[in-house]
Protein backbone atom coordinates (compact mmCIF):
# COMPACT_ATOMS: atom_id res chain seq x y z
CA UNK A 1 0.00 0.00 0.00
CA UNK A 2 2.86 2.35 0.86
CA UNK A 3 4.48 1.71 -2.53
CA UNK A 4 1.18 2.47 -4.28
CA UNK A 5 0.87 5.71 -2.31
CA UNK A 6 4.41 6.72 -3.31
CA UNK A 7 3.74 5.94 -6.98
CA UNK A 8 0.64 8.12 -6.84
CA UNK A 9 2.65 10.77 -5.01
CA UNK A 10 5.27 10.77 -7.79
CA UNK A 11 2.53 11.38 -10.36
CA UNK A 12 1.25 14.27 -8.26
CA UNK A 13 4.79 15.67 -7.94
CA UNK A 14 5.39 15.47 -11.69
CA UNK A 15 2.11 17.30 -12.31
CA UNK A 16 2.93 19.93 -9.66
CA UNK A 17 6.32 20.56 -11.27
CA UNK A 18 4.66 21.06 -14.68
CA UNK A 19 2.31 23.60 -13.10
CA UNK A 20 5.21 25.33 -11.34
CA UNK A 21 7.20 25.62 -14.57
CA UNK A 22 4.15 26.98 -16.37
CA UNK A 23 3.73 29.73 -13.76
CA UNK A 24 7.45 30.57 -13.72
CA UNK A 25 7.41 30.63 -17.54
CA UNK A 26 4.94 33.52 -17.46
CA UNK A 27 7.79 35.74 -16.23
CA UNK A 28 11.05 33.97 -17.13
CA UNK A 29 11.77 33.41 -20.82
CA UNK A 30 13.94 30.35 -21.54
CA UNK A 31 16.40 29.09 -18.88
CA UNK A 32 14.53 25.74 -18.72
CA UNK A 33 17.58 23.83 -17.47
CA UNK A 34 18.25 26.42 -14.75
CA UNK A 35 14.62 26.30 -13.59
CA UNK A 36 14.79 22.49 -13.49
CA UNK A 37 17.91 22.61 -11.33
CA UNK A 38 16.33 25.13 -8.96
CA UNK A 39 13.25 22.94 -8.52
CA UNK A 40 15.39 19.81 -8.13
CA UNK A 41 17.34 21.47 -5.30
CA UNK A 42 14.15 22.64 -3.57
CA UNK A 43 12.60 19.15 -3.59
CA UNK A 44 15.91 17.60 -2.48
CA UNK A 45 16.19 20.04 0.48
CA UNK A 46 19.26 21.69 -1.06
CA UNK A 47 20.54 25.24 -1.48
CA UNK A 48 21.59 26.87 -4.77
CA UNK A 49 24.31 29.34 -5.72
CA UNK A 50 23.38 31.20 -8.93
CA UNK A 51 26.25 32.81 -10.81
CA UNK A 52 25.79 35.04 -13.83
CA UNK A 53 26.59 38.47 -15.26
CA UNK A 54 24.23 41.37 -14.44
CA UNK A 55 20.93 41.50 -16.28
CA UNK A 56 20.26 37.75 -16.63
CA UNK A 57 17.28 37.87 -14.22
CA UNK A 58 18.90 35.92 -11.38
CA UNK A 59 17.01 37.84 -8.72
CA UNK A 60 13.79 37.88 -10.77
CA UNK A 61 14.00 34.10 -11.25
CA UNK A 62 14.28 33.43 -7.52
CA UNK A 63 11.53 35.91 -6.70
CA UNK A 64 9.24 34.30 -9.31
CA UNK A 65 9.89 30.82 -7.87
CA UNK A 66 8.95 32.14 -4.43
CA UNK A 67 5.75 33.67 -5.84
CA UNK A 68 4.73 30.29 -7.30
CA UNK A 69 5.25 28.67 -3.88
CA UNK A 70 3.02 29.70 -0.99
CA UNK A 71 5.98 30.36 1.31
CA UNK A 72 7.43 33.22 3.32
CA UNK A 73 10.06 34.99 1.22
CA UNK A 74 12.91 37.17 2.48
CA UNK A 75 15.51 39.09 0.45
CA UNK A 76 18.87 40.04 1.96
CA UNK A 77 21.02 42.46 -0.02
CA UNK A 78 24.60 41.66 0.98
CA UNK A 79 26.83 44.72 1.33
CA UNK A 80 30.30 45.33 2.88
CA UNK A 81 28.78 46.92 6.00
CA UNK A 82 26.22 44.15 6.65
CA UNK A 83 26.61 42.59 10.11
CA UNK A 84 25.72 39.02 11.24
CA UNK A 85 22.97 40.42 13.48
CA UNK A 86 21.36 42.03 10.43
CA UNK A 87 20.74 38.48 9.14
CA UNK A 88 20.07 36.39 12.24
CA UNK A 89 18.43 39.07 14.43
CA UNK A 90 19.34 41.16 17.45
CA UNK A 91 18.41 41.59 21.09
CA UNK A 92 16.71 44.80 22.17
CA UNK A 93 15.88 46.11 25.63
CA UNK A 94 12.14 46.03 26.29
CA UNK A 95 10.40 47.70 29.24
CA UNK A 96 7.33 46.15 30.85
CA UNK A 97 4.75 48.97 31.09
CA UNK A 98 3.08 47.67 34.26
CA UNK A 99 6.16 46.59 36.28
CA UNK A 100 8.67 49.03 34.72
CA UNK A 101 11.15 46.15 34.57
CA UNK A 102 13.50 45.95 31.63
CA UNK A 103 14.45 42.74 29.84
CA UNK A 104 16.06 41.62 26.60
CA UNK A 105 13.85 40.54 23.71
CA UNK A 106 15.14 38.77 20.58
CA UNK A 107 13.93 40.31 17.33
CA UNK A 108 14.19 37.75 14.55
CA UNK A 109 16.11 38.72 11.42
CA UNK A 110 15.30 38.05 7.75
CA UNK A 111 16.83 34.55 7.97
CA UNK A 112 13.57 33.45 9.63
CA UNK A 113 11.69 32.75 6.40
CA UNK A 114 11.19 29.78 4.06
CA UNK A 115 12.98 31.09 0.97
CA UNK A 116 16.02 33.33 1.49
CA UNK A 117 17.36 35.30 -1.45
CA UNK A 118 20.97 36.10 -0.52
CA UNK A 119 21.66 38.70 -3.20
CA UNK A 120 25.34 39.15 -4.19
CA UNK A 121 26.53 37.05 -1.26
CA UNK A 122 30.20 37.69 -2.10
CA UNK A 123 29.80 41.42 -1.40
CA UNK A 124 29.96 40.96 2.39
CA UNK A 125 32.92 39.97 4.62
CA UNK A 126 33.42 36.33 5.75
CA UNK A 127 32.19 37.12 9.28
CA UNK A 128 28.76 37.98 7.89
CA UNK A 129 28.80 35.21 5.28
CA UNK A 130 29.31 32.70 8.09
CA UNK A 131 26.01 33.77 9.68
CA UNK A 132 24.36 31.60 7.02
CA UNK A 133 26.44 28.47 7.76
CA UNK A 134 24.49 27.14 10.75
CA UNK A 135 21.15 28.02 9.17
CA UNK A 136 21.97 26.25 5.90
CA UNK A 137 23.27 23.04 7.45
CA UNK A 138 21.37 22.63 10.73
CA UNK A 139 18.21 24.66 9.95
CA UNK A 140 18.63 26.63 13.18
CA UNK A 141 20.11 29.91 14.41
CA UNK A 142 22.01 30.56 17.64
CA UNK A 143 21.90 34.11 18.97
CA UNK A 144 22.71 35.41 22.47
CA UNK A 145 23.11 31.87 23.76
CA UNK A 146 19.68 30.73 22.55
CA UNK A 147 19.03 28.36 19.65
CA UNK A 148 16.01 29.01 17.44
CA UNK A 149 14.66 26.44 14.98
CA UNK A 150 13.86 27.62 11.46
CA UNK A 151 10.44 26.76 10.08
CA UNK A 152 10.62 24.15 7.29
CA UNK A 153 10.87 24.13 4.36
CA UNK A 154 14.01 26.30 4.27
CA UNK A 155 16.09 27.19 1.19
CA UNK A 156 18.92 29.62 0.61
CA UNK A 157 19.16 30.77 -2.99
CA UNK A 158 22.22 32.99 -3.44
CA UNK A 159 23.35 35.09 -6.38
CA UNK A 160 26.86 36.11 -7.33
CA UNK A 161 28.34 38.33 -10.04
CA UNK A 162 31.45 36.71 -11.64
CA UNK A 163 32.74 39.83 -13.40
CA UNK A 164 33.33 42.58 -10.87
CA UNK A 165 35.79 41.16 -8.31
CA UNK A 166 36.91 44.43 -6.74
CA UNK A 167 35.43 44.80 -3.25
CA UNK A 168 34.23 41.21 -3.09
CA UNK A 169 34.98 38.40 -0.64
CA UNK A 170 35.17 34.93 -2.24
CA UNK A 171 33.11 32.33 -0.42
CA UNK A 172 35.29 29.90 1.57
CA UNK A 173 35.21 26.23 0.55
CA UNK A 174 33.35 25.26 3.75
CA UNK A 175 30.47 27.54 2.80
CA UNK A 176 30.52 26.63 -0.89
CA UNK A 177 30.16 22.98 0.15
CA UNK A 178 26.80 23.82 1.79
CA UNK A 179 25.29 24.55 -1.62
CA UNK A 180 23.83 21.55 -3.42
CA UNK A 181 24.13 23.14 -6.87
CA UNK A 182 26.39 25.80 -8.34
CA UNK A 183 24.42 27.01 -11.34
CA UNK A 184 25.85 29.25 -14.06
CA UNK A 185 23.39 31.35 -16.07
CA UNK A 186 24.27 31.94 -19.69
CA UNK A 187 23.08 34.59 -22.12
CA UNK A 188 19.69 33.89 -23.75
CA UNK A 189 19.42 32.79 -27.37
CA UNK A 190 18.50 35.32 -30.07
CA UNK A 191 14.83 34.26 -30.12
CA UNK A 192 14.64 34.26 -26.31
CA UNK A 193 16.17 37.73 -26.09
CA UNK A 194 13.72 39.07 -28.66
CA UNK A 195 10.83 37.63 -26.61
CA UNK A 196 12.33 39.06 -23.37
CA UNK A 197 12.49 42.55 -24.87
CA UNK A 198 8.99 42.25 -26.34
CA UNK A 199 7.38 41.06 -23.08
CA UNK A 200 9.19 43.41 -20.68
CA UNK A 201 8.68 46.69 -22.52
CA UNK A 202 4.89 46.81 -22.24
CA UNK A 203 2.45 47.59 -19.44
CA UNK A 204 1.47 43.94 -19.05
CA UNK A 205 2.51 42.40 -15.72
CA UNK A 206 1.93 38.62 -15.56
CA UNK A 207 0.21 37.20 -12.49
CA UNK A 208 1.99 34.20 -10.96
CA UNK A 209 -0.42 31.87 -9.14
CA UNK A 210 0.48 29.86 -6.04
CA UNK A 211 0.95 26.17 -6.86
CA UNK A 212 2.22 24.51 -3.66
CA UNK A 213 2.13 25.35 0.05
CA UNK A 214 4.68 24.41 2.72
CA UNK A 215 2.93 21.17 3.78
CA UNK A 216 2.82 19.90 0.18
CA UNK A 217 6.47 20.81 -0.41
CA UNK A 218 7.58 18.96 2.74
CA UNK A 219 5.52 15.93 1.67
CA UNK A 220 7.16 15.93 -1.76
CA UNK A 221 10.63 16.40 -0.21
CA UNK A 222 10.08 13.29 1.93
CA UNK A 223 8.80 11.44 -1.14
CA UNK A 224 11.99 12.28 -3.10
CA UNK A 225 14.06 10.91 -0.21
CA UNK A 226 12.09 7.62 -0.34
CA UNK A 227 12.80 7.04 -4.05
CA UNK A 228 14.84 3.79 -4.25
CA UNK A 229 18.28 3.81 -5.90
CA UNK A 230 20.07 0.75 -7.32
CA UNK A 231 23.43 -0.19 -5.81
CA UNK A 232 25.26 0.27 -9.12
CA UNK A 233 23.99 3.88 -9.34
CA UNK A 234 25.23 4.65 -5.82
CA UNK A 235 28.56 2.99 -6.62
CA UNK A 236 28.90 5.12 -9.76
CA UNK A 237 28.24 8.34 -7.78
CA UNK A 238 30.77 7.44 -5.09
CA UNK A 239 33.38 6.38 -7.66
CA UNK A 240 32.83 9.63 -9.58
CA UNK A 241 33.53 11.70 -6.46
CA UNK A 242 36.54 9.59 -5.47
CA UNK A 243 38.00 10.04 -8.95
CA UNK A 244 38.04 13.83 -8.39
CA UNK A 245 40.53 13.43 -5.51
CA UNK A 246 44.18 13.55 -6.70
CA UNK A 247 45.33 11.15 -3.97
CA UNK A 248 42.85 8.37 -4.90
CA UNK A 249 42.18 9.07 -8.59
CA UNK A 250 43.49 6.83 -11.36
CA UNK A 251 43.04 9.58 -13.96
CA UNK A 252 46.04 11.63 -15.03
CA UNK A 253 43.95 14.75 -15.73
CA UNK A 254 42.91 14.84 -12.06
CA UNK A 255 46.45 14.29 -10.75
CA UNK A 256 47.83 16.99 -13.05
CA UNK A 257 45.20 19.71 -12.76
CA UNK A 258 43.37 19.42 -9.42
CA UNK A 259 44.63 20.39 -5.96
CA UNK A 260 41.61 19.10 -4.05
CA UNK A 261 38.62 16.93 -4.92
CA UNK A 262 35.06 16.70 -3.65
CA UNK A 263 34.14 15.35 -0.22
CA UNK A 264 31.41 12.85 0.75
CA UNK A 265 28.74 15.56 0.56
CA UNK A 266 29.35 15.53 -3.19
CA UNK A 267 28.31 11.86 -3.37
CA UNK A 268 25.22 12.55 -1.27
CA UNK A 269 24.10 15.43 -3.47
CA UNK A 270 24.76 13.44 -6.66
CA UNK A 271 22.27 10.80 -5.47
CA UNK A 272 19.77 13.35 -4.14
CA UNK A 273 20.04 15.30 -7.38
CA UNK A 274 19.54 12.13 -9.41
CA UNK A 275 16.46 11.26 -7.32
CA UNK A 276 15.00 14.73 -7.86
CA UNK A 277 15.80 14.57 -11.59
CA UNK A 278 13.99 11.23 -11.83
CA UNK A 279 10.99 12.72 -10.01
CA UNK A 280 10.91 15.68 -12.41
CA UNK A 281 10.77 13.24 -15.32
CA UNK A 282 8.16 10.99 -13.71
CA UNK A 283 10.57 8.06 -13.27
CA UNK A 284 10.31 5.73 -10.27
CA UNK A 285 14.07 5.36 -9.81
CA UNK A 286 17.16 7.23 -11.06
CA UNK A 287 19.80 5.70 -13.32
CA UNK A 288 23.46 6.47 -14.02
CA UNK A 289 22.44 8.97 -16.73
CA UNK A 290 20.61 11.01 -14.08
CA UNK A 291 23.77 11.10 -11.93
CA UNK A 292 25.80 12.24 -14.93
CA UNK A 293 23.28 15.00 -15.70
CA UNK A 294 23.78 16.65 -12.28
CA UNK A 295 27.55 16.04 -12.02
CA UNK A 296 28.65 19.51 -13.18
CA UNK A 297 26.38 21.67 -10.94
CA UNK A 298 27.07 19.40 -7.94
CA UNK A 299 30.85 19.15 -8.32
CA UNK A 300 32.05 22.37 -10.03
CA UNK A 301 32.33 24.25 -6.70
CA UNK A 302 33.70 21.26 -4.78
CA UNK A 303 36.91 20.76 -6.75
CA UNK A 304 39.89 23.12 -6.72
CA UNK A 305 41.96 23.50 -9.87
CA UNK A 306 45.68 24.30 -9.68
CA UNK A 307 47.94 26.67 -11.58
CA UNK A 308 48.54 24.09 -14.34
CA UNK A 309 44.81 24.02 -15.12
CA UNK A 310 44.74 27.80 -15.35
CA UNK A 311 47.75 27.81 -17.65
CA UNK A 312 46.12 25.21 -19.91
CA UNK A 313 42.73 27.02 -19.78
CA UNK A 314 41.12 23.93 -18.27
CA UNK A 315 37.95 24.77 -16.34
CA UNK A 316 36.32 22.73 -13.60
CA UNK A 317 33.50 21.87 -16.02
CA UNK A 318 35.89 20.43 -18.62
CA UNK A 319 37.68 18.31 -16.01
CA UNK A 320 34.40 17.01 -14.53
CA UNK A 321 33.10 16.13 -18.01
CA UNK A 322 36.26 14.14 -18.78
CA UNK A 323 36.12 12.34 -15.45
CA UNK A 324 32.45 11.44 -16.00
CA UNK A 325 33.10 10.09 -19.50
CA UNK A 326 36.12 7.99 -18.41
CA UNK A 327 34.63 6.21 -15.39
CA UNK A 328 34.35 2.45 -15.79
CA UNK A 329 31.83 0.69 -13.54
Amino acid sequence: MKIQDDLQGLKSLTQAIKSLKAEIGKVIIGQEEIIDQLLMAIFAKGHVLLIGVPGLAKTLLIRTVSEALDLQFSRIQFTPDLMPGDITGTEVIEENISTKQKSFKFIKGPIFANIILADEINRTPPKTQSALLQAMEEKEVTAAGETYKLTPPFFVLSTQNPIEQEGTYPLPEAQLDRFMFNVWLDYPTLDEEIEIVRSTTTEYIPEVKKVLDSAQIIEFQNLVRRIPVADNVIKFAVELVRQTRPETSTMQIVKDFLSYGAGPRGSQYLILGAKAKAALMGKTTPDIADVKSVAVPVLRHRIVTNFNAEAENLTSEKIISQVVSNIKI
